[in-house]
């Protein structure tokens, strides 16, 4: 039962040490991963939500933990679908964040886009 009590506590810090440098990549202060709701005003401001405060409206904050995600996957040029994996497995999908080669391009991945778009005009 110990060893399972020292895994566990094991376990949770590699977490929170995934978010934290995941918010620290973002240019936003690590220790605010472990406030709660001011995670999740952090990481709206990663992804450029607006609406983070519908987080406190029943079962709408289901749809806004949702959109928020996605946007933060976005920030870091992930896909949709590594959106969905933040929610559902955040133990594997924010090391990833926190610790792999992403990195923080802009509010729901907007630098990008105008890069992109200025590529296509530059031709």
């Amino acid at each position: 039962m110990f060893l399972l009590v020292i895994f566990y506590i094991a376990f949770m810090i590699f977490i929170v040490a995934a978010m934290w440098k995941t918010f620290e990549k973002a240019t936003q202060p690590g220790w605010a991963c472990l406030i709660p709701f001011y995670n999740y005003y952090i990481m709206a401001k990663i992804g450029g939500v607006k609406n983070w405060w519908l987080i406190f409206i029943p079962l709408v904050n289901i749809y806004i933990i949702f959109v928020i995600a996605i946007a933060v996957a976005k920030s870091f040029g992930k896909d949709t679908g590594f959106g969905i994996g933040l929610i559902f497995l955040g133990f594997i999908f924010y090391p990833i964040l926190g610790f792999g080669d992403a990195k923080y391009i802009g509010p729901n991945g907007i630098h990008t886009m105008n890069d992109e778009i200025n590529q296509i005009g530059s031709n």
